[in-house]
């Protein structure tokens, strides 16, 4: 008897909350929210919002919730959302309001002004049902305070001896990085004392109890290497969750040394960003050679590219628009992000031309667009619908790591599985340029490029070569039988589609790796209850 209530606890915990692994997540596709910035109550002024002012605009997690087919449409899988902790609350600073939600108070406490925590359960809630994901962004480095001794009262930590001393940041002192107080005098953000180990533990205890309530998927940390590399594994081992990380650092070898087992499941890829800048942005010295040798250095020195995040914009950085003045610049850089090894980011308004150059004014709102279809938009979709369906209807298309088949100053060819990706840095205008690469297809086989619904043929020794009198646009070659099933250029779209192996984590009909666990879970509740009524 004891047993069985036992069992019937057991699985009731399970029903609610099922942890999703860097395994579940590198087979994801994430759209990246300023929860304040992308979506507007009903009856709200949607003129109201000027990012340079640098204050709330009035999005809430219910506006998410109830504007997630335009997400959803696009074909993502995930969503990331600003921190939900509570913010600096007291007189506007000199930058402005805590609208980006980064500037903690209470970590234990939500922002209320972005929400209660049933609205929360609710954004969560309505993801699950759609089969996509919830990602987080969490500050655990600091606080938020506007000078070096504020009353700690208001934080959750309350001890002087759980906080470094104040000091100025040595930038290339490890120590110093790790220790010392990032922001400035006008608002400074006390560093927490992460070797502390009550420290540890009291963030471990609020982080696992965050992930269980709001049914959290995965974790983007804030500042990580501003946290000694010590800490994480045992607050993501107690979040039980997918984190990647926050390393703003252009190196490979500086920045991957926080990917492992010694510190968190990935990070933010800043090193081929500053690569995909390097090659394709007009004007710029498009480098190409930047994103092959990114690519080797990678390889070498990630324990897993494949779960990297891969992204061209995000809140502090310029939109790409703003240091690109040519839309097809985008488009192959974009299409090299979910192309290649890792999980494809797309940063709000990224797919509406926003053009927004630093903060505060990469933090447009998005409801101004009026969540127009444009071809950026339409590009990604098309891009998501091929990623899905190669994760659920091959065995290893997403874990094979990606082969450079050719490069040349204005274009480059790489291999992922058995999906060809050729792109260039030329622009719109036609040019008498092309590129050729040798690729393991026979001479007979049959491919598309999937962007134009284009057949492509391939030469003796299985050559393939793309030529750009009409622009350089961007071209992903798929071997026909891989499409079937797909709804991709003339294709039939399966309604549920079976995955060969370990991938079916996404799947056309919606359901999603956390659901199918709950109906199993459910099913074995219905059994123990039955056993459980017959030994009453």
């Amino acid at each position: 008897m004891q047993y069985l209530l036992s069992l019937l606890l057991s699985l009731s915990v399970l029903t609610s909350a099922y942890a999703a692994t860097a395994e579940d997540w590198r087979k994801r596709s994430i759209y990246q929210i300023i929860t304040d910035r992308y979506a507007l109550p009903e009856g709200a002024d949607p003129t109201a919002c000027d990012p340079a002012k640098q204050t709330w605009c009035g999005g809430t997690w219910n506006t998410i919730k109830d504007n997630l087919d335009y997400i959803q449409n696009a074909g993502f899988t995930a969503i990331w959302i600003s921190p939900v902790s509570e913010n600096y609350q007291g007189p506007r600073t000199p930058y402005g309001d805590p609208y980006h939600g980064y500037w903690i108070a209470d970590a234990t406490k939500l922002n209320s002004k972005f929400g209660t925590a049933d609205d929360l359960k609710a954004l969560s809630d309505e993801l699950h049902s759609r089969g996509m994901y919830l990602m987080v962004d969490v500050v655990v480095n600091n606080v938020m305070a506007l000078s070096t001794t504020p009353d700690l009262s208001t934080y959750m930590f309350k001890d002087q001896s759980q906080y470094h001393p104040y000091c100025p940041i040595d930038w290339g002192n490890t120590t110093s990085e790790q220790n010392c107080w990032l922001g400035d005098l006008n608002v400074t953000l006390p560093d927490v004392n992460t070797q502390d180990p009550g420290v540890v533990s009291a963030y471990s205890t609020w982080i696992k109890a965050l992930v269980q309530e709001f049914n959290i998927d995965g974790l983007r940390i804030d500042a990580a290497k501003h946290v000694d590399m010590q800490f994480w594994p045992q607050f993501c081992g107690a979040a039980g969750v997918y984190c990647i990380g926050e390393v703003f650092d252009a190196d490979p070898g500086q920045a991957l040394q926080w990917q492992g087992k010694q510190s968190l499941d990935a990070i933010l890829n800043y090193p081929m960003y500053n690569a995909l800048v390097d090659a394709f942005t007009i004007p710029g010295s498009q480098n190409m050679s930047a994103v092959t040798t990114m690519i080797e250095q990678i390889k070498q020195k990630s324990s897993d590219p494949t779960l990297l995040g891969n992204f061209l914009e995000d809140q502090d950085v310029p939109r790409w628009a703003s240091l690109s003045v040519d839309p097809q610049s985008l488009w192959n850089a974009m299409t090299f992000n979910f192309m290649s090894d890792g999980l494809p980011i797309v940063y709000y308004g990224q797919e509406q031309g926003f053009n927004g150059n630093a903060d505060p004014m990469n933090r447009e709102p998005l409801w101004p667009s009026k969540y127009a279809n444009t071809t950026t938009y339409q590009l990604i979709t098309k891009l998501n619908q091929l990623r899905n369906h190669l994760i659920n209807t091959t065995e290893d298309w997403v874990t094979t790591q990606v082969q450079v088949l050719s490069e040349t100053k204005e274009a480059i060819a790489f291999m992922k599985g058995d999906v060809i990706t050729v792109l260039t840095n030329i622009g719109s205008p036609p040019a008498n340029v092309s590129i050729a690469a040798h690729t393991p297809f026979s001479n007979s086989a049959s491919t598309t490029d999937i962007l134009t619904c284009t057949q492509f043929a391939v030469g003796s020794n299985g050559t393939i070569e793309v030529e750009y009198s009409k622009g350089g646009r961007p071209v992903v070659l798929v071997p026909d039988d891989l499409l079937d099933n797909s709804g991709l250029c003339g294709h039939a779209l399966a309604t549920t589609v079976a995955g060969k192996g370990s991938q079916g984590a996404v799947t056309t009909s919606g359901a999603s790796r956390g659901t199918l666990a709950n109906v199993f879970a459910a099913g074995l509740v219905l059994v123990a209850s039955s056993l459980l009524m017959s030994a009453l």
